[in-house]
């Protein structure tokens, strides 16, 4: 059966639930403490190939492996920077602290971020065993649900990728604030609502997705503490008093202002990180409808797993939209006419409320859903579904035994994809390839991918990438100047010449437009066009006559002329805006042509302070100067 001697006695004693015969609460004890060590092996088992995975360009660069301040360790100026900084679009200073203490134990061994995470997922699922088997003395489904949760493979993105630590780090403080709301709620006090308000503020700044607690502790209110009446059959009877729902909601004012202050940061955040998108209602609220579905879809058949999922846009069908609504309609109905089943209503407005902050009605990123947003929403699921199946086997008088052999069925066979799904996380090379694999018109994988090749060196493959990305996405200018600038480099200066005049007329102001108008004269310099290379750098100027890049070739122009005054004086103006060695040793050079001996020492020496390998910059200015030379006739 689904339930233990020691759970059935337990909820059987209507009364007083905790006047458990002491051998009976022994053992029952002893059950759970060998459930949790069940559970605890289980995970680590299906998780332990992570440490086979390294870091990926996925964020991991800016979190960890680029992220000076968390590579200065737990020190006080991490500290004050994680409490201050909006880096990367977010406010989450404990995942910061956590990360940098990371760097401080592991360096950069990718396995020890990796391995933490994993423990911290482990942790995870044995707090939602105790919880759900404190509060409902239902040990069985507990423990169902929480190795559903454990092994679904929708929560390898969660685990797996390193700079999601955000995740299973907030999730922590979730579950405990949860534990510790059961215990106030046994006998309220104001220091023991304290300790709740606490741990919610430590997973808030862990990650802000858990703005929605308040409500799901309402959610817990009604069942399983029962604590807006009805009868009892969890944790209430004598322990917990009956509230009215106006009383309860009030006691949380604290922590609905807790989350609205969350709330607010964050959007200022992201604001700051550019990462909010404009939308209009019909594409953000059409996909949320479907991504919902998307989203049970993923639950009960979690196939084509992707790290991302491109934003359908406008090209959503609205047949998409109206059978999700039908589907989200019906399914709602049917949880409200089984008003006596209370833990159908808990599980389904659970997973539906704490998907709201991030179901894209405010579109945040590019993608449509994404694997990690359901770690928090599936747990109202698998409570919906397990707690159900526990009373119609009841009902049916189903033996234990098939229950049990089912049960392990399906989480061995979701344990088997979660490994699977974990391998495709080793690399960025494979993370972006499997996306590409699995999901349709995908242009930020290609993207992602082509930047994992061109570190490799593996320049055609990537420009072959990025020409993907380039014909299902409108690139910015900033990033067509970026992927010129890089073919230019690998010395396809035709091809970098084509995407910096797109670059150009993408533009969408006066200082992006001379920045690529300044990177589109140096490609003619090396394509040996000087008139082009002329032109382009005269019209960088009208547009921003402080253009570092226009500047800086037209100084080079000018040496080629024969006119070493104005270079120096066009090169030494670059250099005021943006220096750098290469810069301040064309300076010198040009200077010491010019008969100025004396302030080409000086750049010299300005070149050598800023420069961490002088031999290099020497034979990128030699590069410059053979690519500006007069060819004899």
């Amino acid at each position: 059966m689904w339930f233990t001697l020691p759970s059935i006695a337990l909820a059987n004693n209507k009364e007083n639930p905790t006047a458990v015969a002491p051998a009976v609460r022994m053992s029952r004890d002893k059950v759970n403490t060998i459930l949790c060590l069940v559970l605890v092996v289980a995970t680590l088992a299906c998780y332990n190939s992570v440490v086979h995975n390294g870091y990926t360009n996925f964020d991991d660069n800016g979190y960890i492996t680029e992220n000076v301040h968390v590579q200065a360790g737990l020190t006080w100026s991490t500290v004050k920077w994680s409490f201050s900084s909006f880096y990367v679009g977010n406010w989450h200073p404990l995942t910061w602290l956590s990360h940098a203490l990371d760097y401080q134990i592991f360096k950069l061994n990718p396995v020890g971020s990796h391995y933490v995470n994993v423990l911290f997922h482990t942790a995870n699922a044995v707090l939602l065993f105790l919880l759900l088997e404190t509060a409902t003395g239902m040990t069985w489904p507990s423990l169902v649900v929480a190795a559903l949760f454990a092994l679904h493979p929708m929560n390898v993105e969660s685990v797996a990728w390193a700079s999601e630590r955000k995740n299973v780090l907030s999730m922590f403080f979730f579950l405990l604030t949860m534990h510790a709301y059961g215990f106030y709620a046994r006998k309220t006090s104001w220091q023991r609502f304290l300790l709740v308000a606490f741990l919610f503020a430590l997973g808030l700044m862990a990650k802000p997705e858990i703005v929605t607690l308040p409500f799901v502790l309402l959610l817990w209110d009604y069942w399983p503490l029962e604590r807006m009446g009805g009868t009892s059959d969890g944790m209430r009877g004598a322990e917990i008093q009956s509230r009215s729902l106006s009383t309860l909601v009030f006691e949380k004012t604290p922590l609905f202002l807790l989350s609205a202050t969350s709330a607010v940061i964050t959007l200022l955040a992201q604001e700051s990180g550019h990462a909010v998108r404009g939308a209009s209602t019909r594409v953000r609220f059409g996909n949320a409808l479907v991504a919902y579905t998307r989203y049970l879809g993923k639950a009960f058949w979690p196939d084509r797993l992707a790290v991302m999922y491109p934003h359908p846009g406008r090209l959503l069908p609205n047949w998409q939209i109206a059978a999700s609504v039908v589907l989200l309609v019906i399914v709602t109905a049917l949880v409200l006419y089984r008003s006596d089943r209370r833990y159908l209503a808990v599980g389904w407005f659970w997973l539906l409320g704490t998907l709201v902050p991030v179901i894209g009605l405010v579109q945040v990123g590019v993608q449509a859903m994404a694997d990690r947003y359901a770690y928090l929403s599936f747990i109202g699921l698998f409570i919906c579904l397990v707690w159900a199946c526990a009373d119609i086997t009841k009902n049916y008088k189903v033996q234990g035994v098939w229950l049990a052999v089912s049960a392990a069925a399906i989480l061995a066979t979701l344990g088997l994809v979660t490994r699977h799904q974990i391998g495709y996380w080793k690399n960025s090379e494979t993370l972006w390839r499997h996306a590409l694999a699995v999901t349709d018109m995908n242009y930020p994988a290609h993207d992602a991918l082509a930047r994992a090749l061109a570190d490799q060196g593996r320049v055609d493959e990537a420009i072959a990438e990025y020409k993907a990305a380039g014909r299902l996405h409108a690139y910015p200018s900033s990033e067509l100047v970026s992927i010129g600038l890089y073919e230019l480099g690998h010395d396809h200066v035709q091809d970098a010449i084509e995407e910096l005049k797109q670059a150009v007329n993408a533009a969408e102001n006066r200082t992006l437009r001379a920045n690529a108008l300044g990177c589109l004269g140096f490609a003619f310099l090396h394509a040996h066009d000087i008139n082009d290379a002329t032109l382009s750098y005269a019209a960088a100027l009208q547009q921003n006559a402080r253009d570092p890049g226009a500047l800086f070739g037209s100084g080079l122009l000018d040496e080629r002329s024969g006119d070493q005054a104005s270079a120096a004086m066009r090169i030494s103006q670059a250099m005021q805006i943006r220096s750098s060695d290469v810069g301040y040793l064309l300076l010198a050079e040009m200077l010491r042509r010019a008969g100025q001996d004396a302030a080409a020492e000086n750049a010299q020496a300005e070149a050598a302070r800023l420069s961490q390998n002088l031999p290099e910059a020497r034979r990128s200015v030699a590069k410059l100067l053979d690519l500006i030379a007069v060819p004899n006739n």
